[in-house]
């Protein structure tokens, strides 16, 4: 580890700290249906989408209502998304002539781009012509990451408002995040990623002759567009293959820097959108301490990890960090970073092959996912994951304390704890069953690339990356398999959809309870205390879900490693 690189961590800290204000200051307004400086252009194309969806913004839902039109609207997606690729052989600006994509990774895909999974398991430049790069993928990197904004927003008012039934309009919700937020900040970045060399054009790949006298095709297309959308968004899927890794993804220090802002924008933003709507700015500053807190000691242990090299290689008497299946451009440190960063928000773009990094170096994107991707998490998927985490710290301390549990005035009962409680588990359900079948399944081990414990790790961070709805990779695995192709599929729709609907109930349950004035005897929620309580929950939950299936792998590997063998 070196001063310069834990600088380099400090600044991108502290860009991100100064932007939460502002931003979670306009993001409030827009939600809230207030006067914003781009209203004069906008507000006439949102009332003309109000009326397409035959609602208005008068017009709010019940719980169940909400989720109805959140899980249609996702099915229409997938739906149009798979048609989209079946068809793209017989379709428009496909100028390198791609041909459909098969039924079982049409299945993948179609699901992962409308969960903002965004798992990969093709090469973009090879397979996705220009029109499924653009009114396929990138359209669902929009509405996905719109839809989780709009949940988290919906949780938000739960709390928010004193009593009532309703928590919102979806439409409106998801047409206000796309319309103001998500679009404008896109169209900025994609302008700057252009200008710092990211390709964007129509135009077919290019021929070109090497110093050799090799002739080799260079891909481009419409790449500055996704880019900015499928970092705003935390969606992750990567116009290339190598993804963020890739030259014409990812130029140089500032590009770099931009996407990783990009990452944890929104998701930091919305804490302080929470304490704003809550009417008191404190709980948003104490949720994103909590966030904070584990973010850092995350970085720390990653950092460190691949800083201090692999024993096998100190051995031959070669020191330094471990630079395998890093770009020389970023170095240890902001590959550490970036890692630590893509895997807590449920980004799962990477700069850096994370199957290459140390055993501990690996281990700690796997415990970011395997905890639901709760530090600043996926864009609205990570706050509404929080705060099912705050309504079990409530309900602990309130048994502590021996007083009904409640959190801003609203009394947590069973139900909303039985519903937290079910929205955590599914996520261990889903990655530690498909893992332990496909372990054992021979046509799943055979797509696994290292033997040991290292193999184990790919097939676990697989499914742990589908569930958390990541997208990320161990990379030596071979996912484009029917084995996996169907079963990352469904591990996707269980980690988004069996986290949103408990999350919407407990919204819906919540808001029909009448605020209760804070007394003498209530638990601050504001403060040191709570923020401990928290980050102590948040790791025994995850601690008595997933370490036991950790240890098999990563640190199984790890303790291989420093004994000086190969697996």
């Amino acid at each position: 580890m070196t001063l310069n690189g834990w600088l380099q961590i400090l600044l991108y800290c502290g860009i991100v700290l100064l932007l939460v204000k502002p931003l979670g200051g306009y993001m409030t307004r827009v939600y809230n249906g207030e006067r914003t400086f781009l209203s004069p252009v906008l507000v006439p194309i949102e009332r003309g989408l109000y009326r397409m969806a035959g609602t208005g913004e008068g017009e709010e839902q019940h719980w169940t209502s909400y989720a109805f039109a959140m899980l249609m609207f996702n099915l229409l997606g997938v739906l149009l998304l798979y048609a989209l690729m079946r068809l793209q052989g017989f379709l428009p600006y496909n100028p390198a002539g791609m041909a459909a994509v098969p039924p079982e990774l049409s299945f993948n895909t179609a699901v992962s781009f409308p969960t903002n999974t965004n798992w990969q398991n093709y090469s973009g430049e090879s397979t996705m012509s220009y029109l499924t790069q653009m009114a396929g993928l990138t359209v669902q990197n929009f509405l996905s990451a719109a839809t989780g904004m709009a949940i988290a927003v919906a949780f938000i008012r739960a709390f928010a408002r004193a009593s009532g039934k309703a928590i919102g309009n979806f439409w409106v919700d998801m047409i206000r995040g796309t319309l103001y937020i998500l679009l404008p900040v896109c169209i900025v970045l994609t302008l700057v990623f252009v200008y710092l060399g990211v390709p964007q054009t129509l135009g077919p790949y290019v021929d070109a002759t090497t110093l050799e006298g090799a002739r080799q095709t260079i891909a481009v297309g419409p790449v500055a567009s996704q880019l900015a959308i499928k970092m705003l968004g935390t969606n992750g899927g990567g116009f290339f293959n190598t993804n963020s890794a890739h030259p014409f993804e990812n130029p140089d220090a500032i590009s770099n820097l931009l996407q990783m802002v990009s990452i944890f924008a929104i998701g930091a933003g919305l804490t302080n959108v929470f304490g704003r709507m809550v009417g008191n700015q404190r709980q948003g500053w104490a949720i994103l301490a909590a966030m904070g807190a584990l973010f850092v000691v995350g970085v720390g242990i990653t950092y460190w990890a691949e800083a201090a090299g692999n024993p096998l290689m100190h051995a031959f008497g070669l020191t330094g960090g471990n630079m395998e299946g890093k770009e020389v451009r970023f170095g240890v440190a902001l590959s550490s970073l970036f890692a630590v960063i893509t895997t807590a928000a449920s980004c799962g773009a990477v700069n850096a092959m994370h199957g290459s990094f140390t055993a501990l170096g690996g281990l700690i994107p796997l415990i970011n996912m395997q905890l639901g991707e709760i530090i600043v998490g996926g864009v609205g998927a990570g706050f509404y994951g929080i705060l099912l985490f705050i309504i079990v710290a409530v309900f602990v301390a309130g048994l502590m304390v021996g007083r009904t549990p409640e959190y801003l005035g609203k009394k947590i009962e069973a139900k909303e704890m039985k519903m937290a409680i079910l929205a955590i588990l599914c996520l261990p359900l889903a990655m530690l069953v498909f893992t332990a079948i496909a372990s054992v399944l021979p046509s799943a081990v055979a797509s696994v690339g290292t033997a040991g414990p290292h193999g184990f790790s790919e097939i676990l961070y697989a499914y742990t990356s589908a569930a958390a709805n990541n997208g990320s990779a161990f990379g030596g695995l071979t996912g484009n398999t029917p084995w996996y192709n169907v079963t990352l599929g469904i591990g996707m729709l269980a980690g988004r959809f069996l986290v949103i609907i408990p999350a919407l109930a407990i919204a819906g349950s919540l808001i029909a309870k009448k605020t209760v004035p804070a007394s003498a005897g209530t638990f601050p929620t504001d403060g040191p205390l709570f923020v401990g309580l928290l980050i102590g929950t948040i790791l025994i939950v995850g601690g008595l879900t997933f370490f036991p299936a950790l240890a098999l792998g990563p640190i199984v590997e790890h303790l291989v490693t420093i004994a000086g063998q190969t697996f």
